[in-house]
């Protein structure tokens, strides 16, 4: 019988060639519903980025939780449309906090979510535990009452800056150690006294923890994304887990770009709209360098959206959400995202969309906002996934979400450690002697 993991390479085969040509959005197919799915639960989820990256990695969620009314009629729109991705899943439009997790009696294997992160955000009021939109409490709480097998959780760079170190070490504690509970009116500051004291001796339910700042570039998201993940195996779970390595450089498309020339050609780009060239010292070290050893280019805004047609005010009959914005300008620090490198990071902004960043700016200095399919193929969404809500809606969705790509790389590598980790625990217990 052919192993499920093999199943779903080749599923996603598409989804590297389509990253190393740099056309259009990945396709993204279901995994067979025959597949022995690991369960899971979504917290925070907004439109759905995370989940349904892990959706594709092989999880199917028991419970999927999203306070925002919008963000929940996305959902549930494209469940109504008969989305495969998303057809079945069990949507509350409620509190996590106030959930009724008893609920579940499904054995979960992993818990994700994006806890809200406006406390830490470079566009938010850097608040940390000061903030009550702080969600991180609420996911280590779930993680106490499920005790799933591993746990897979997104925030923005902001949460590793200096100023929040003790806050930082706070989180991967707590998570560490999700039973070890605050006292009532403890300060979070005096529970991680208390924490770093009791490393040794503190029992019950444990997890290895890993944090990890990436570049969603770095992993063919045609976008500058920083953000950091926290993931955490059960401490009886025998996972040999590492976070993926990154598989798309800058490297790599500038040698594509101004080496050998074939991005341009690819796209069709006359000589005077090439802009972006580096120093001669930077080519000259890229036309001296193995190309192989360089890796996939990063992904571009032109890479992600050449195939859509120029969008207009009334929209295109053949893609949903594109319809052109009007208003866009530019000033300083207000100049949108170059179209021959990948996109300035989306955001929602605690005061509305920064149009900045979610502005393209073509090769003759024009700019306009990007339509929320040009948006949506920039976070890895599915061409026939749908965002509910006007364009400032839509956008500060996308800007919150986790790009689908980039959750199915970082979901998958979990799927193949939890599947090797139950192999090792069926071993075992089939070798265990039988007692008399």
């Amino acid at each position: 019988m052919q192993d499920s993991r093999t199943d779903r390479v080749v599923t996603h085969t598409s989804q590297t060639r389509e990253a190393s040509t740099g056309r259009g959005t990945p396709e993204m197919t279901p995994p067979s519903h025959s597949l022995d799915r690991m369960h899971s639960v979504e917290l925070f989820a907004g439109a759905g980025g995370l989940a349904l990256g892990c959706e594709l990695a092989g999880f199917h969620p028991q419970a999927v939780i999203e306070w925002d009314k919008w963000a929940c009629d996305t959902i549930r729109r494209n469940q109504a449309d008969g989305h495969p991705l998303v057809t079945d899943w069990d949507v509350t439009e409620g509190d996590v906090r106030l959930h009724e997790w008893g609920a579940i009696t499904t054995p979960i294997a992993l818990a994700t979510g994006g806890p809200p992160c406006q406390p830490f955000s470079s566009g938010g009021k850097h608040l940390a535990a000061d903030d009550d939109r702080d969600m991180f409490p609420a996911a280590t709480d779930v993680v106490r009452r499920l005790a799933p097998r591993a746990f897979i959780f997104e925030n923005v760079k902001g949460l590793t800056r200096a100023r929040f170190a003790d806050y930082y070490e706070y989180v991967q504690l707590r998570l560490q150690f999700p039973e070890h509970r605050a006292q009532p009116d403890e300060t979070w500051s005096h529970h991680l006294e208390r924490l770093r004291t009791d490393l040794d001796t503190t029992g019950g339910l444990r997890y290895r923890v890993q944090a990890h700042p990436v570049n969603a570039a770095n992993y063919g998201i045609p976008q500058q994304r920083h953000r950091v993940f926290i993931v955490g195996f059960r401490d009886d779970e025998p996972a040999n887990w590492t976070f993926p390595a990154p598989t798309h450089t800058k490297d790599a498309l500038l040698h594509d770009q101004w080496v050998t020339g074939v991005y341009w050609e690819r796209h069709d780009v006359p000589p005077a709209d090439r802009l972006g060239r580096p120093s001669e010292s930077t080519i000259d070290r890229l036309r001296n360098a193995d190309r192989a050893t360089l890796g996939l280019p990063w992904r571009t805004v032109r890479d992600a959206i050449a195939d859509l047609p120029e969008p207009t005010p009334t929209g295109h009959p053949d893609w949903l959400n594109h319809v052109l914005q009007p208003g866009a300008r530019q000033y300083k620090g207000h100049t949108g995202s170059p179209i021959d490198a990948p996109a300035k990071t989306l955001k929602a902004g605690a005061h509305g969309v920064p149009g900045g960043e979610n502005m393209l700016r073509r090769p003759d200095g024009s700019v306009r906002y990007f339509t929320v399919r040009e948006s949506a193929r920039l976070q890895t969404f599915p061409d026939d996934y749908e965002l509910h809500g006007a364009w400032g809606e839509a956008m500060r969705q996308l800007g919150n979400a986790v790009p689908v790509e980039l959750a199915r790389v970082v979901a998958e590598s979990v799927e193949y450690a939890l599947t090797d980790s139950g192999k090792v625990i069926a071993v075992a217990q089939a070798l265990r002697p039988v007692e008399a």
